[in-house]
Order: C-alpha cells, then sequence, then structure tokens
C-alpha cells in the first residue's frame, strides 16, 4: 500500500497527487477544459471536476487531482450555491417576495433543449430563494439548491409565475457542497504556486491553493482502520468490525456511503455501510472506492 502520511505533513508532490483545488471558474472554457488544464499544469494523470458549469458561468469549482478522482462522487449530491440576475420582461412586481417564497421546496423540472441529459420531468428542491437587490427588471437572486437543478430554467418558470416573463442573465456559483467562495483560488493562483515550487523548492504558495483530498470528504458519516486494516483494503478486501478503531456515525443508516481513515487522518476508502461497526465480527463496510 502507498502510504501518503498525515494530511498537513505530505511532501508537494504527493499532496498534487491527491489534492483538491477551490477553483474560481473563469468565464469562457468549458469546466472539463478547466480540469484538463489542472491535470496538464499539475503533471498528473487525471483531475475531474465537481459539477459542471457552462462556459460563461463562474465560480466555485473544486477540482479533484491525481487519485483523488476517485472520489468524485462525493459531490453527486452536494448542495449548490448561486447568485443570477433575473432578467425580467417587466418592471418587478409587488408580490416577487411571496412568489419566490413559494418556489422553496420540491419543484419539477424539465432540463433545457441545450442540456446533457435526457429531457424528462424530475423533481429538485430549492432550499433557499432570495432577491437580495431589485432594480426595476433586474433582481439579483440568492439561490442554494439541489445537486442538478437548472438555474436557466428557474428563472424562465419564475418569469412565468410573476407574468412579467423573465430569463437568465449572469450566474456565478458560490458553494460546492463544503467548498463556497469565500476560500476561492484562480488557476493563476495555482500556476504561480507551482511555479514558485518548481524554481525555489518552497511550496508555501502551492499549499494555499491545493489541499489534502480529504478536505472534500469532511462530513461524510466516517470510521477508522487500522493501519493492518487499511493493507488489506487497499488491496480490494471488504471493512470488517476488528479492523476498526474508532467511528463516527451518529445515527447513519445502513447503505450510506461512508469514508474511513487510518489513525493519522490519511483516507482510505469509500463504501457504504452494510453492518455494525461495534459487533464482534463481520463486514461493516462494503467497498465502493480505495483511495489508497
Amino acid at each position: 500500500m502507498e502510504e501518503r502520511g498525515p494530511p498537513d505533513d505530505r511532501d508537494p508532490a504527493t499532496l498534487l497527487e491527491f489534492g483538491v483545488i477551490n477553483l474560481d471558474k473563469p468565464p469562457g472554457p468549458s469546466a472539463h477544459q478547466v480540469a484538463a488544464w489542472v491535470r496538464d499544469m499539475a503533471d498528473v494523470g487525471q483531475a475531474a471536476h465537481a459539477g459542471t458549469l457552462d462556459p460563461k458561468v463562474t465560480g466555485c469549482l473544486p477540482i479533484l487531482t491525481g487519485t483523488a478522482t476517485r472520489a468524485a462522487q462525493v459531490f453527486d449530491d452536494s448542495r449548490k450555491g448561486y447568485v443570477s440576475v433575473l432578467e425580467l420582461h417587466a418592471a418587478a412586481p409587488n408580490d416577487l417576495e411571496s412568489t419566490l417564497d413559494e418556489f422553496e421546496g420540491p419543484l419539477y423540472q424539465k432540463p433545457p433543449r441545450k442540456s446533457a441529459v435526457a429531457r424528462r420531468l424530475r423533481v429538485r428542491t430549492i432550499h433557499r430563494l432570495e432577491a437580495l437587490e431589485v432594480d426595476d427588471r433586474r433582481v439579483l437572486l440568492d439561490v442554494e439548491c439541489e445537486s442538478g437543478t437548472y438555474i436557466r430554467k428557474l428563472c424562465h418558470d419564475l418569469g412565468l409565475a410573476l407574468g412579467t416573463g423573465a430569463h437568465m442573465g449572469d450566474l456565478r456559483r458560490t458553494k460546492t457542497g463544503i467548498f463556497n467562495d469565500r476560500t476561492l483560488a484562480t488557476l493563476q493562483d495555482f500556476a504561480d504556486g507551482l511555479a514558485f515550487w518548481r524554481e525555489n523548492d518552497d511550496a508555501e504558495l502551492l499549499r494555499e491553493v491545493v489541499h489534502p483530498a480529504e478536505r472534500a470528504l469532511d462530513g461524510i458519516p466516517s470510521l477508522t482502520v487500522a493501519p493492518s486494516a487499511a493493507r488489506e483494503i487497499a488491496n480490494g478486501a471488504p471493512v470488517f468490525a476488528p479492523g476498526i478503531i474508532a467511528s463516527e456515525l451518529d445515527g447513519t443508516e445502513t447503505g450510506s456511503l461512508v469514508v474511513c481513515y487510518t489513525p493519522d487522518g490519511a483516507a482510505v476508502c469509500l463504501g457504504h455501510l452494510v453492518g455494525d461497526p461495534d459487533a464482534d465480527s463481520g463486514e461493516v463496510v462494503e467497498l465502493e472506492r480505495v483511495l489508497v
């Protein structure tokens, strides 16, 4: 088993091979193109982004590097946050606030024609929908929603409900799961950090941009396994009760996604809870992704 050691003590090359960057996506390139640039700049085999953003959209785009791409599924169900300009086709009516309130909660959406998924009616949840500013026909919206929500469709439907018609103007993502726009780094920040490390053998700037991939796993119910068990898991063995030395499950239901760590905090695997970690024997976690 390749041992990475404690997350905060890793050398720069190891950090890049199992890292996460809370990237501020610029307007223009696709999310896929940005991930490819990060992969090539870092000189790692893979990089994966946490949720597609259209080329014109900016903001929070976490990028997993190297073998951390095996953990990309943790972003599949993560909440997203956006600020968007709602371009009304007439002056904002008096019932704007009450109409926004009605759109909070589950709602039906059919993806737009230009989307990359099948155009089937589906339910997405709007957790928060607020008007931050109103200027005649323009409304600055603050949205927190379920992954897979189409803000463009939301703006169109708001226009219908308000009786004015509307379309989406500028859009910026402010949140992806635990990552938000308060700690974003640009591609230039990443390039500067890499250059300073490679030219001066000083990784201080790089560490401000690239973080151990374990950060992307924060908030997922976890188990700590013995080093001997971690070696078995690295070879594909399930997680058995005797190898578990601590758990933080807090009422986690059977079938839920969990992450296993070594005692020094290094991630070992993702899997689904299938048994009791306090039992004397038996399988506790069915492997989904081995991370070492």
